[in-house]
Order: C-alpha cells, then structure tokens, then sequence
C-alpha cells in the first residue's frame, strides 16, 4: 500500500481510506460480522485510514470499528471522525440538524472516546457548519483538545474556500474531507486550490456517487428500506438513465485498460493529486478487493482524456443530495 500524508502537517495514511458509514447506516441492512471482516481485511492490505462518524447509526459504526480493532495495535488505524450533527430516535435527523458549539465538540468528544475504547482521535471534524455558530468558535474548541491530546489533528468537512481560510488562521488544518469524483468536481473550481494554498490535504469521499460509479448498479435494482438512496436526486427516473449511460461510457474505457469500472473510477480521483486520499465505502470484503485493484491502474495522459471524453465535467443529472441537505453545504455556497 502507497502512502500518503494528509497536507503539510496533517499524518501520513494510506494512499486509500477506507469509509464505514454503510456498515451502520443510510444504505440499508449490513452484515456485522462481515463489516468487521472488511475492516479486518483492509488493515492487512495496509489500509491506515479508517472514516466514521459519531451519528452513523447512532454511535453503532464508533462501536463496530472498537469491536474490529479490539485484536489489533490502537497504531494500526489513523482514526477520522466527524461530529456535529444530530438525531431522534428512530434515526431521523433533527430540523436544527447540527451542533458545533464549543461544548458540543467536548461533550461529543467525550462519547466517541469512550465507544471507540481509546484515548485519542487522530483527525477529528465537524461534519457541517452549524450556521450559527463561527468556525473559529469550533476549531478554537478542537485545538484545546489537541492541546490536552484527545485529539491529534483537526480536519473539516464540506466547507468553502473562506472557511478554509478562516479556520486554519486559527489552527493547522490536516485536510479537508468534501465529494469528490467524475460526477462530483464542484472542488476543483476554487476549494482545491485554496487548500493546495494554505497545505491542507483532501480525503475524497463518495469517489464512486454512492454505487453509482460501481459499474454494479443497475434501473431495476431494489433498494432496502432505509437507503437513502431511494430519495437522492441522482438515482431517480431519467437522472439515474442519463448517468447510467454516463457508466457504460467509462466502461468502455474500463475494458480497453482491463480494470472494473470502479477501479477506474477510483483511481481517476487518485490522480488528482498526491495530497488526496480516497475513501472506499466498501461493506464487503469483495468489493473492497475490487477497490484495492485501483492502486495497478495506471492512468496516462491518453487514459485521463479517454475518461474525461467519457464523463465530461458536469455531465452528472440531478444534485449530489436532497435540497435540504444541500442547503448546509457551505462547499457549494458561492465563493
């Protein structure tokens, strides 16, 4: 496994990040104990970088990434978690979904220590802005727990370039986890610059659009109560054709390169940069050895253009959530 260290004063992980937030929620029923097999499977491939949140099945992905490193080195995994936002029981979010004042971040803090059974986070971020609250205020509060080593570095997440800017005039800022993929390239206009600037690195999450990138997906496939899918702008009606077709373009590709379609896509987003980690949502350990199958496709210029011929930039039908939801993403707020 290639490494790669998250901005000028963030950790060095693994050139692949391994995201858990389908093995508690948002996408359906999952096998736990084929979660923790995946888990298990990714550190001996040499994956660092493990992704959680708080709020991910209400505590149960913190619980189940304890549970898979109970037989291992606390060294072994570079932990990430996000905080801030908010849920009833029954797993709905709240209407004021986020909280990132200065004692929320503590009191967060305190829980996912103890669920994760450990005495630290390595990189700790609030998930969304909480529009009331400045993002000096919460970084502020990060950094003191840095300062009494709950925390190791602090990360952002979905932000725009001003914040970026605001926050690391408050404290270094390891990187920034946004969307990022070919049918998510908001980033590339003025976020990934500004965080090239101030030395912030990039973990990229839904590198594969949620499974639309997969090449697995397909019109008549049946989705679990509970995927939220279900409701994503991307996956209904004539948005989720207009994409398809957008897949079996990038297959063709795939094919003349003799990797999958998401091995392609996967490192189509590692190629961006060597300050950029991407994060596989794997809940199985067959896709994640699909997933590690990126690392041996590599991309030359002719390729890049191939893919880019393939899934222009903006080509994507429909948003990347819900307008509700899109409407707390301070990364897609002009800058």
């Amino acid at each position: 496994m290639n490494q790669r260290t998250l901005g000028t004063t963030g950790p060095t992980v693994s050139a692949l990040g391994l995201g858990t937030m389908g093995m508690s929620d948002l996408y359906g029923p999952a096998d736990e104990a084929e979660s923790i097999a995946t888990v298990h499977a990714a550190l001996d491939a040499g994956i660092t970088l493990i992704d959680t949140g708080d709020f991910y099945g209400e505590g149960h992905n913190e619980l189940l990434i304890r549970d898979a490193l109970r037989t291992r080195s606390r060294d072994d995994a570079v932990i990430s978690v996000k905080f801030g936002a908010r849920k009833q029981p029954g797993g709905a979010f709240q209407h004021a979904p986020y909280d990132t004042t200065p004692a929320g971040v503590k009191d967060r803090l305190a829980y996912t220590l103890r669920r994760l059974g450990t005495d630290h986070v390595d990189i700790y971020r609030p998930a969304r802005l909480d529009p009331g609250v400045p993002i000096e205020d919460t970084v502020g509060a990060i950094a003191e727990m840095v300062r009494a080593g709950y925390v190791r570095h602090i990360g952002l997440s979905e932000v725009g370039a001003q914040t970026l800017r605001r926050a690391a005039a408050v404290h270094p800022i390891a990187d920034l986890q946004i969307e990022y993929s070919l049918f998510s390239r908001g980033v590339e206009a003025d976020i990934l610059p500004t965080a090239r600037e101030l030395g912030i690195g990039v973990t990229a999450y839904g590198v594969l659009s949620r499974g639309l990138l997969s090449g697995h997906w397909s019109p008549e496939r049946a989705l679990a109560a509970g995927d939220f899918r279900g409701h994503s702008p991307r996956f209904q009606g004539d948005e989720l054709a207009a994409n398809l077709r957008l897949v079996e373009g990038l297959r063709a590709v795939a094919d003349r390169l003799g990797a999958t379609v998401a091995q392609v896509a996967i490192a189509w987003v590692a190629s961006r940069g060597e300050d950029i980690v991407p994060l596989v949502g794997a809940r199985r350990r067959d896709r994640l050895a699909e997933a590690l199958g990126a690392q041996d496709v590599k991309l030359s210029a002719s390729d890049l253009a191939a893919i880019e011929a393939a899934v222009p930039a903006g080509a994507a039908a429909g948003d990347r959530y819900m307008a509700a939801q899109m409407a707390f993403l301070d990364s897609e707020r002009p800058a």
